[in-house]
């Protein structure tokens, strides 16, 4: 599992200068409209000012070199050095001096003259810089502070669980992801896919199968990509033992395009001769073929099997007329789903919509699963999605379906028509 996930684990540099830059262009306290009344000392008023006119013209080593002419000066006060050092520290931040920019912030706020506003907007500011410094355990103290605040973003409690992460303490991430997701549904945002991944590569580690599974799923509800879909497929396949459902499974990695393999492409198309419908086992390995993944030891045998489905699916499609007639005679629906699955093999999606219709109205049909995926795959063939979702739907009021097949097939509804990634 640990090929899934590589971006995450880097440090959060990239989300904590995004954030900085974005919040970085006006310095909280000494450049607010909503200072206190309380003013600079006229002892650096000179030095302060000079440094207020190198901000505005964007010469952050102006800036500096005015305040540290400041804090040299004799009697300043507390007021003063809250003020002096926030500006500093915004000036830092345009530097890149990130260091620089968390001491500075550190001393405005201990000489304590900020504003309770002024504070909580700092110690946000401390919570990224600390985090952009990689130093986690000192970050998630201010993130603790941060989160509990009004001022609370959904970003906050990502970046909250991602340092929690950093510090390999699964627990707490996992448990901040489910924050950080209800915190971004709350504002009527979409959660980053980066809180899923969190909680993928947790419960991987903690071997955690179950987890793992339901971390695939909402990562594909959410992006639909298909690496996700193949790790999640074949997971799910494999405790399978069943044929007709390890059969069920494929056609959703092969439908989400995530078969990748060209063992599964082989295995599938077996599958599928065996249960006599040569014309889609057929068009299954002349997709392995033309995809490139066939491996040259396998080519062989490959080649000798398509062969013998053309042959089969040839004689099918001869049938087709025989077999249409016989099947709209017939009182019972199961010879209507076998043409369906018939026509959608030899590439008639509206053929196999109007067989597996009737078939199903008609009832009497033994294999009801099976008709309900050919009818949706053929639906979703014609670009008739709502109608794909329909019969996907269907397979909830099939008796004894596998609950594993039912909640793929679920999952595959959602996303049907979107696409993939």
């Amino acid at each position: 599992m640990s090929h899934l996930i590589r971006e995450f684990r880097r440090q959060p540099a990239a989300l904590c200068l995004a954030v900085l830059i974005c919040v970085g262009g006006l310095p909280t306290a000494a450049l607010s409209a909503d200072a206190p009344k309380q003013e600079i000392s006229r002892s650096i008023a000179k030095e302060y000012m000079a440094a207020q006119k190198a901000y505005q013209a964007q010469q952050w080593s102006e800036v500096v070199k005015n305040l540290e002419a400041a804090e040299a000066k004799s009697g300043i006060t507390n007021f003063d050095k809250t003020h002096v050092q926030d500006l500093k520290g915004y000036a830092y931040i345009r530097l890149n001096n990130f260091k620089a920019a968390e001491a500075a912030f550190e001393q405005a706020v201990a000489a304590g003259a900020y504003t309770p506003e002024e504070l909580a907007k700092t110690n946000h500011m401390l919570f990224q810089i600390a985090a952009q410094n990689q130093q986690n355990a000192k970050a998630i103290e201010y993130g603790k502070s941060v989160t509990e605040s009004s001022g609370a973003t959904p970003n906050d409690f990502l970046l909250e669980s991602q340092l929690y992460y950093l510090q390999k303490d699964c627990k707490d991430s996992t448990a901040w992801a489910d924050k950080a997701i209800a915190s971004y549904r709350k504002a009527n945002e979409q959660p980053k896919e980066l809180l899923y991944q969190f909680k993928l590569q947790c419960a991987n580690d903690a071997g955690d199968n179950a987890g793992v599974i339901a971390a695939l799923t909402e990562l594909v509800r959410l992006t639909n990509k298909i690496s996700y879909w193949n790790n999640l497929i074949r997971i799910e396949r494999q405790d399978e033992r069943d044929d007709a459902n390890t059969l069920m499974i494929y056609r959703i990695m092969y439908d989400t395009n995530s078969m990748n393999a060209d063992t599964d492409y082989i295995e599938m198309a077996q599958l599928l001769a065996d249960k006599s419908l040569p014309g889609e086992a057929q068009m299954v390995l002349e997709k392995a073929t033309s995809s490139g993944v066939l491996k040259d030891e396998h080519k062989e045998r490959t080649t000798r099997l398509l062969n013998s489905l053309k042959a089969r699916a040839d004689t099918d499609k001869k049938g087709l007329p025989q077999l249409e007639a016989e099947a709209s005679k017939n009182p019972a629906g199961q010879l209507d789903i076998k043409l369906g699955e018939v026509y959608f093999g030899a590439g008639d999606c509206q053929g196999a919509v109007t067989a597996l219709n009737r078939g199903l109205q008609k009832g009497q049909v033994k294999s009801m699963d099976e008709g309900y995926v050919y009818l949706g795959r053929s639906q979703a063939c014609l670009k008739n999605y709502a109608e794909a979702k329909k019969a996907f739907a269907g397979l909830k009021n099939v008796p004894n379906i596998s609950p594993r097949v039912l909640k793929l097939y679920e999952l595959y509804a959602e996303k049907v028509g979107q696409p993939l990634t």
